[in-house]
């Protein structure tokens, strides 16, 4: 009671100018009071607050005198229109008989003018009254109104909710969408039937992004609606990857100076989209700056106060507009509302000023005037403007939810009243009572629109969205191109491009990005200094791709893969081993086929003459099975060749350790022999019977099968095996046989070599033995390249990348093998083809 006492002398402090002892009987208001524009008192009163004029006028106050009530200047229909849907929903509500049966509502609207303090001061006079004398039991009395609908502008709003919310009173708007007035803390009593901007400004940064424009221009009104729009929108676009270019500021009081500046930023600008998140109210000086100037070629988006003005699309000026695509509240039918729009009119209502000043804007006439007077004959069906237009609802449609949310609100406690008290009695509803029950309000309206209040008093957030498109008469019409749901649990957003005619009429998307898109096969660089949307496309590195555009980072391939020349796409890497359809292949295959016929020849040769003297000399069977094995040599270099397999990598090292040891044995065993043979002819000498054929065979035998032995234990401990090397060429993978035991191959090659050193030493000794044909110098010639050969093999072969490693084995089998063939068995060719006569045994013995 107290705090009650309390709120209201501070209420009449503001209202009078003055406060009133708390002991007083009566307080009587010094100031005027503010009595509504439209009202109907009847058993329970919803308030209402629309700017139903456009412009308050200042005045200078001397502060010597009571002020004057405020007068406001040019009436703005739509907000009219507004008005009378509310009382339209209220008339429909006392009609009903299911919906606060036995009780009627009234209702008290206020002008705000587009005014902060007219709000304010209206707000103040709907929780009070306007009675000029209050008394001690004026606190007992139920309050002025239940529930405040209003106002449109969110600064306005913002200013009222402070206001009113103190006191528990419930105020819902139907076009304040500032996403600040979610604030539960701040507006505990706040509603509204339009979505909030937050959904909104994530909506159109959605849809600009959809659209593929990355780039845009903002420009906002320079208040609550417009800043937190932007804010939301801007939090929202960085989200998208959408990049604000400028961002402009206006209100529709600014000077010409502002409207220019602002019309230079959007010229400059590379833009082609331009966002508008502005109030009617503010736009309308912009355009027309933007009209004088002819700048044309601007794709516009809009929010939700302009997209679906008529004003703007009935002005044929403004054709530059065409082609504008924004998020408009959805659109309704309202059964009967035209006809009760036409039958307002002044002489139901004689002493309301402002029927009568609607009905002197909308005919152009006077009621004072003789000559072009009205005369109340009148009829407002015949004619065809913003007031009568019941085409475009969207917004009318809100304040006749907003009307039905109180009165279901207050059918539902009055409801509980009855039921509680199992008595017809009704009691009055407090204003605490009204913003309980009003949170948990769920209805369904006439046009079908199921209505509920979440936990910040917001609805779901639906919007359409529309397109301008040019009529046959010059004029704009909203085409539906899409919507916006939130309670979709995906794709909230769907746009339906093929109907979209876009600026200047043209059927093609424009393109609004700061850098070019980047195609597949580069990547996004940030130019410094700029937005993250003003890039550089960067060709990506070898063995990464970005196969989709505008790629912020290559991706490197799989290790089997490798990029394309088009870096788009990873292909399978080239695998390279040396194959025998290469020329390398080739060469290395024809010399190992000569080889292999050069021995056969020979071997034919030594065939045909194995009775002279020259084949018999050093044992011929040795010779016969040295060049059977440097035939065998010679083949196995093909091993090497073609794509490792299991049985290829093992069989290439095995056969060339068997061979080459198989070769080397028997060289050794014909060193042995010369040796054994200087020693024989010695007087008392009978050394060759140490060392005779089976000995001879006996010793190669028994020399290769070590190897053998050897090779054995490595295929079976651990096999070479085909393996892909990875590691070498980032580009490409080289097929090659791991040697799997690295033991096992340097000791098949270390054995080889020691029997090789071993042949080069004893021949080395018995190379002046006194023989006409001594045969160990040139073993030791053969031998002297062929360890030349491997020593020089080893740096090479380890130093060797991919398939130089294997043609650098091929090689030295090769080159040892040739070196052998002809330090051996080419001086004896040569005597036997072209000095026969040498090949005596009276030659052989000459010393």
């Amino acid at each position: 009671m107290v705090k009650r006492t309390v709120s209201m002398q501070v209420l009449l402090l503001i209202l009078g100018g003055i406060l009133v002892p708390a002991s007083a009987q009566v307080c009587s208001l010094l100031g005027q009071p503010a009595f509504p524009s439209l009202s109907a008192e009847r058993d329970i009163n919803i308030g209402a607050i629309f700017s139903i004029h456009r412009n308050a006028l200042l005045k200078m106050h001397n502060y010597t005198s009571k002020p004057d009530p405020t007068t406001c200047a040019s009436l703005n229909l739509r907000e009219f229109k507004f008005a009378q849907t509310l009382i339209f929903a209220i008339e429909e509500i006392n009609n009903s008989t299911q919906l606060l049966p036995g009780l009627s509502l009234g209702y008290k609207i206020y002008d705000s003018c587009r005014s902060f303090t007219q709000t304010i001061l209206s707000g103040m006079a709907l929780m009070n009254g306007y009675e000029e004398t209050l008394s001690d039991t004026s606190c007992f009395r139920p309050p002025a109104v239940h529930a405040i609908v209003g106002d449109s502008a969110s600064s306005s709003t913002i200013g009222l909710a402070s206001v009113v919310g103190p006191f528990s009173l419930p105020v819902i708007s139907h076009f304040a969408t500032c996403a600040c007035l979610s604030d539960r803390k701040r507006y505990p009593s706040f509603f509204r039937t339009i979505s909030s901007d937050y959904y909104q400004s994530r909506a159109l940064a959605q849809l600009v992004k959809n659209l593929g424009w990355t780039w845009v221009g903002t420009v906002r009104s320079r208040n609550d609606y417009g800043n937190n729009g932007i804010a939301a929108f801007e939090e929202a676009a960085k989200e998208e990857g959408v990049c604000i270019e400028y961002s402009e500021a206006i209100l529709n009081n600014d000077p010409q100076e502002q409207f220019l500046k602002t019309l230079e930023v959007i010229k400059k600008g590379t833009a082609r989209v331009v966002l508008a998140f502005i109030a009617l109210g503010d736009f309308l000086p912009l355009l027309k700056v933007i009209l004088q100037h002819n700048i044309t070629g601007i794709q516009w988006v809009g929010s939700e106060s302009w997209i679906t003005s008529q004003t703007l699309a009935e002005t044929k000026e403004y054709s530059f507009l065409s082609g504008a695509v924004g998020f408009a509240i959805a659109n309704a039918k309202i059964m009967g509302l035209r006809e009760f729009l036409v039958n307002v009119h002044p002489y139901k209502e004689p002493t309301n000023e402002l029927l009568k000043e609607f009905w002197e804007i909308v005919f152009q006439c006077s009621f004072n005037s003789i000559g072009s007077g009205c005369t109340g004959s009148e009829r407002l069906a015949e004619l065809q403007n913003e007031y009568t237009d019941v085409s475009e609802l969207r917004i009318a449609n809100k304040v006749y939810t907003a009307v039905y949310a109180i009165a279901y609100t207050l059918h539902n406690i009055l409801k509980e009243f009855r039921t509680s008290t199992n008595s017809s009695k009704i009691g009055w509803p407090i204003p605490q009572m009204v913003l309980k029950y009003m949170r948990d309000v769920r209805f369904t309206v006439k046009t079908g629109e199921e209505i509920f209040f979440d936990e910040s008093g917001d609805p779901v957030a639906r919007y359409d969205l529309v397109n301008w498109q040019s009529a046959e008469d010059g004029s704009m019409r909203f085409e539906l191109v899409g919507l916006y749901d939130s309670s979709l649990p995906s794709e909230h957003l769907q746009v339906n491009q093929e109907h979209i005619l876009w600026a200047e009429k043209s059927g093609q998307l424009p393109v609004s990005v700061c850098s070019e898109i980047c195609p597949p096969g580069t990547r996004k660089a940030v130019q410094k200094g700029r937005p993250v949307c003003c890039y550089d496309c960067i060709p990506c590195a070898e063995g990464e791709i970005s196969n989709g555009t505008d790629s912020s980072d290559c991706f490197p391939c799989d290790l089997e893969y490798w990029s394309n020349e088009s870096k788009d796409r990873c292909v399978l890497k080239v695998v390279e081993f040396l194959s025998y359809t290469e020329i390398m292949g080739m060469v290395f295959c024809i010399f190992s086929f000569i080889g292999v016929l050069l021995t056969a020849m020979v071997y034919i040769l030594f065939y045909l003459q194995k009775e002279t003297c020259i084949v018999r000399a050093n044992n011929s069977e040795l010779s016969f099975l040295l060049l059977f094995s440097l035939s065998l040599c010679f083949l196995c270099s093909l091993t090497f060749i073609g794509r490792p397999t299991e049985l290829s990598c093992m069989l290439r090292h095995t056969t060339f350790g068997i061979t080459f040891v198989l070769c080397i044995s028997c060289v050794l065993g014909k060193t042995i022999v010369v040796l054994m043979a200087f020693k024989a002819t010695l007087p008392g000498s009978n050394v060759m019977k140490w060392f005779g054929p089976a000995q001879q065979r006996l010793s190669v035998v028994s020399l290769t099968l070590m190897q053998v032995i050897i090779c054995v234990l490595w295929l079976t401990i651990s096999p070479p095996f085909p393996y892909m090397n990875l590691s070498y060429y980032r580009e490409k993978i080289i097929l090659e046989c791991n040697l799997g035991s690295a033991i096992g191959f340097w000791a098949v090659l270390g054995y080889t070599g020691m029997l090789s050193v071993m042949c080069f030493l004893l021949a080395f000794l018995a190379r002046k033995l006194p023989d006409n044909f001594n045969e160990a110098k040139f073993i030791t010639f053969s031998m002297l390249i062929f360890c030349a050969v491997w020593l020089t093999f080893i740096p090479a072969y380890v130093s060797s990348p991919g398939k130089f490693t294997v043609a650098v084995q091929i090689f030295a089998i090769l080159a040892s093998s040739f070196g052998l063939l002809f330090c051996i068995f080419a001086p004896k060719c040569y005597i036997i083809l072209l000095k026969p006569e040498k090949n005596t045994k009276k030659e052989m013995m000459r010393k």
